[in-house]
């Protein structure tokens, strides 16, 4: 996928020089009482052939890399900048590099879109949305987070009960003259609005089929709003339907939050199908920002065999930041708080934190 961003250019010359020892890695330390996020090795994974496109490593991730695959290596996601290393793996296998805090920004807008999705439940999509936006206005930035499911669980995570409210987004997509400034809500947190949803919006999935330019409604209902915010973060429901494919057009970039589980990494290569139609068919400027291990327990083998089968398939495209399971967060979402203000120093805090700090180093947020 070709990227507006630049990427760092790459140092082909050779040395002779003797290679630098490599640091020993040390133990983490674990709170008491929390799974620990990291696996219990901290040996690199072993490099791979990487798949020619985004689909056949979804298809080589779900059913194991092929033993010849083809001969282009794939390219991966490169971090802007000069990152520094730690002294150890991280949970990916690969070494873990240490994001800068983002510097403030001087003016705010135009939003870069990005789309929380995957079509299997459960994986974590609201919880990335509410807890990466609330982690991103922390740094300062303006999110506009959209909830984009029927199912209203994002809006009932920041305690706003949009079963009241006369206006959400199935009237922004439905009603004409509906300016999105009069939908969109503020939360409890600085810095973070919300456009919510409630069960009104499966209807829409109907009715749009008959609209002209049916998958670009969303695009253009948001359109008023993006000089207002830095990010704005879609979460999808659960289906590659007609609802999520207007999610996707009116994206710069995808995220999808995968669990460490096999059966979420089967879904893995349908998704990516479907993104790849809409880049031809309908957003040729949308491109996969990332992939998002999520309730990782790198106490289990299998969790630690899907984020490295994911990593063999993907490469760069994952995050280097994991989501660990840890019951803190179905207690965030029953206090409508994100985790970054209902426990501030808890791991699964930090884990959203890092990943907003990447998300920035990367080009794929302001």
């Amino acid at each position: 996928m070709t990227s507006e961003y630049p990427q760092p250019a790459t140092d082909t010359s050779t040395s002779t020089a003797a290679p630098a020892p490599q640091p020993v890695a040390q133990p983490v330390v674990q709170p008491v009482g929390e799974p620990s996020p990291w696996p219990s090795s901290t040996a690199p994974v072993p490099a791979v052939p990487r798949a020619e496109t985004a689909h056949d490593a979804a298809h080589d991730a779900a059913h194991g890399a092929a033993d010849e695959a083809a001969p282009e290596a794939r390219e991966g996601r490169a971090v802007q900048g000069q990152i520094e290393l730690g002294p150890q793996n991280g949970p990916t296998g690969r070494p873990m590099p240490v994001f800068p805090v983002p510097a403030p920004l001087e003016q705010h807008g135009p939003a870069r879109v990005i789309s929380m999705c995957n079509q299997k439940g459960g994986v974590g999509k609201t919880t990335t949305t509410i807890n990466l936006g609330a982690a991103l206005a922390e740094y300062g930035r303006r999110v506009l987070l959209v909830d984009f499911d029927p199912q209203g669980a994002l809006s009932a995570g920041l305690g706003i009960n949009s079963h009241e409210l006369d206006k959400t987004v199935y009237q922004l997509l439905m009603e004409r003259g509906t300016d999105v400034r009069e939908v969109i809500r503020e939360t409890a947190v600085e810095g973070l609005d919300l456009l919510p949803a409630n069960i009104d919006l499966s209807a829409a999935e109907v009715q749009l089929v008959g609209e002209v330019a049916r998958e670009s409604v969303l695009a253009r209902a948001l359109r008023p709003a993006l000089d207002d915010y830095d990010v704005v973060l879609i979460d999808c429901q659960p289906s590659l339907g007609l609802l999520t494919v207007n999610a996707l057009t009116a994206s710069h970039g995808v995220l999808i939050p995968l669990e460490c589980e096999f059966f979420a990494l089967r879904g893995v290569a349908l998704l990516v199908e479907t993104i790849e139609k809409v880049q031809e068919r309908l957003n040729p400027a949308l491109e996969v920002d990332g992939i998002l291990a999520t309730m990782f327990d790198g106490r289990t083998l299998h969790s630690r065999e899907v984020v490295n089968r994911v990593v063999d398939a993907f490469g760069d495209d994952v995050f280097h930041t994991v989501i660990g399971r840890t019951v803190k967060f179905p207690d965030a979402t029953v206090a409508a708080e994100p985790i970054t203000s209902y426990a501030t120093n808890h791991p699964g805090a930090e884990a959203y934190r890092q990943l907003a700090r990447e998300l920035v180093a990367r080009g794929d947020a302001a």
